[in-house]
């Protein structure tokens, strides 16, 4: 069976392109910034050595009284109005510069020339001193060697710099572009839970408007047409509910580190009121429970907590039957603040339990009871608090859901 090449992942492709780009230009940068410093501290090694070399010259020139005992590496030359030199011993071949000191004797001006020779070559300074032309020939051998080894220090200093900058530009590329990883990550990701999640309400609510338009045009009676209406708006909510769900999602990795102090007492009231009349209608006792301790003060993000308890007050709801009861009750110690909601409605199997929390997980027992988004995002936001989410359940004898997240000034 012949196989389909695995096709590579054009986002995964455009991060390691990016990463190379941002590592060549950085280890390029710092390349060409060692290089420009061993070019200038070159040139300044360079510049010092011909100025002290030049003052060589010179103060031997004035001072030397004959040409005996001069300074290692350097031989004096004297040539007498009859053009006789007088000579260091043991000056090396091709010393002196004769046509320097034959161009002074005839009346010009002191020069300096260089003379070719061993490595580096010779330095000559020729001057006319008390009726004579004085020559003072200096060696550069050692100059030209300390300058290849500094040469060769800076070609290491290069090639060992070069390596760091090919490792560091990698890890700062890696870094710089950690932001961008994660921005696609949650670019897929929403794009995923958005086209799972909203497919199955927009087809309902397409379909369910299919059926409304069936029934005016075909002048079907008022009640049957309330039902649907009815139906309508009730998908209309589920939408608006994954809405919100795939909202929060998309924000949770960009909430603003602040935090403010959030009555959890105060948004549980607000989220029993706004689902009082769902649970009347679903003939379903919706209790808010007195709280059992201190002010239930947490810092946190309002919105997305009253989100938590929403989805969590909805689970209960949806899966309660008539006659049944759902309760939100809270307890507060030093530490931490409790909310627990507890319904007496499906329940779930324990093997279920943390499967629950994953994205557009189903419930098992036969009921497949389906969670979306909603658990999942209560764990991500509870766990964005520094606080837990559990989870308790039994088939037949209701779900409990506890929050437990640190008190406010703790």
């Amino acid at each position: 069976m012949r196989r389909e090449p695995v096709r590579p992942d054009p986002d995964q492709v455009l991060l390691a392109r990016a990463r190379r780009v941002i590592a060549l230009q950085t280890a390029a940068a710092i390349t060409v910034s060692l290089l420009v410093l061993g070019v200038l501290a070159l040139a300044v090694v360079i510049r010092s050595q011909d100025s002290a070399a030049a003052t060589l010259l010179r103060n031997t020139a004035a001072t030397a009284e004959d040409v005996a005992d001069p300074p290692p590496d350097v031989w004096i030359f004297v040539a007498d109005p009859a053009g006789g030199i007088t000579a260091t011993a043991d000056a090396p071949a091709g010393l002196p510069d004769r046509g320097a000191l034959d161009r002074v004797r005839a009346g010009g001006a002191s020069e300096t020339t260089g003379i070719d020779g061993r490595e580096g070559g010779y330095l000559a300074l020729t001057r006319r001193r008390d009726g004579r032309v004085v020559q003072v020939v200096m060696s550069r051998h050692e100059q030209h060697e300390e300058r290849e080894r500094l040469l060769g220090a800076l070609a290491a200093g290069e090639l060992v710099g070069l390596l760091i900058a090919l490792l560091s530009a990698a890890l700062l590329a890696r870094r710089a572009t950690a932001p961008l990883v994660d921005a696609l990550a949650r670019q897929r990701q929403f794009v995923a839970d958005a086209s799972h999640e909203l497919r199955t309400p927009l087809t309902q609510l397409h379909t369910r408007a299919q059926l409304l338009q069936l029934d005016l045009r075909s002048g079907a009676a008022g009640a049957d047409i309330t039902a649907d209406v009815d139906r309508l708006v009730t998908g209309t909510r589920h939408l608006g509910e994954v809405v919100e769900d795939l909202l929060l999602s998309s924000q949770l990795g960009h909430r603003d580190d602040a935090r403010e102090p959030v009555d959890l007492g105060a948004v549980a009231a607000d989220v029993v009121a706004g689902q009082a009349d769902r649970a009347r209608a679903q003939e379903v006792e919706l209790a808010l429970l007195p709280d059992a301790g201190g002010p239930s003060v947490v810092p946190g993000h309002e919105a997305a907590l009253r989100r938590v308890l929403t989805a969590l007050v909805d689970n209960a709801l949806s899966h309660t039957p008539a006659g049944g009861h759902v309760s939100v009750g809270l307890g507060t110690d030093h530490t931490m603040v409790t909310v627990v909601v507890r319904d007496d409605g499906t329940g779930f199997d324990p093997a279920d339990t943390e499967r629950l929390f994953a994205r557009f997980a189903r419930g098992g027992h036969g009921d497949n009871r389906r969670f979306g988004l909603g658990l999942a995002l209560a764990r991500e936001v509870v766990t964005g608090h520094g606080g837990s989410i559990e989870a308790w359940g039994r088939p037949g004898q209701g779900a409990a859901f506890t929050i437990r997240l640190p008190a406010a000034g703790r």
